[in-house]
């Protein structure tokens, strides 16, 4: 599989993957995983789809999550983190590793958000516990079918 392969289907997982499987680092070094909101996923988050598509950088990932989690606290300490896009059912995956960066801004705040997350930020957007995170990806690692691909995200 040559990488140009690997990269299409890797931006297929990204808009397919049920969900964002994001890794932080805790206080004490060790890895913590967790499955987020996929907000690339076409079908889950059809309102988003002109937003990603506008990007400059295509694997550029957005993940929302409540400033108070322990997540928020880790990227502080160490953004180093991982996001891992898949197919359980073909065996099929992506992992992308960079330094996540905290999102302060308005104006993109305002395009990644829906009325129904009011749930979890109860004071709705501008919500101090709303937080996003964005991830411009250094590194990918693209597994399919006993192959390895890597390569490096926004770099054509």
């Amino acid at each position: 599989m040559e990488k140009e392969e690997a990269q299409k289907l890797s931006l297929e997982l990204m808009e397919t993957s049920k969900a964002a499987y994001l890794t932080t680092i805790d206080s004490e070094g060790y890895p913590i995983t967790r499955a987020m909101f996929n907000l690339r996923n076409k079908e889950q988050f059809p309102e988003f789809s002109d937003f990603f598509a506008d990007l400059n950088n295509k694997f550029e990932i957005y993940i929302s999550t409540n400033t108070s989690s322990s997540k928020t606290d880790h990227i502080t300490k160490n953004p180093k983190v991982s996001v891992y896009f898949c197919d359980t059912e073909q065996f099929k995956g992506v992992m992308f590793g960079g330094e996540v960066e905290i999102i302060d801004d308005m104006d993109i705040k305002k395009k990644i958000w829906l009325d129904w997350w009011t749930k979890y930020y109860f004071k709705g957007l501008e919500d101090p516990d709303y937080t996003l995170l964005r991830l411009k990806p250094k590194t990918a690692q693209f597994y399919y079918k006993l192959q390895k691909i890597q390569f490096k995200p926004g770099e054509e």
